[in-house]
């Protein structure tokens, strides 16, 4: 079964609402994954716009 993510937040998701933004519209269609440990270093997520830490995906389909 594969993992679903925010459309908007591209944020790896466990339960029914987005802990970024709240919203509850998900997809199972994603393609790469990122792990920001700390978003204020990281070149990364300064690059992809990411604020807090998390697993991402990289394209949500």
């Amino acid at each position: 079964m594969k993992k679903k993510v925010c459309r908007n937040c591209k944020i790896f998701v466990k339960g029914e609402q987005c802990p970024i933004c709240k919203n509850s519209n998900f997809s199972e269609s994603w393609n790469g994954r990122i792990n920001i440990l700390d978003a204020e270093k990281s070149e990364i997520a300064k690059k992809i716009e990411i604020k807090s830490k998390g697993e991402y995906c990289i394209k949500v389909r």
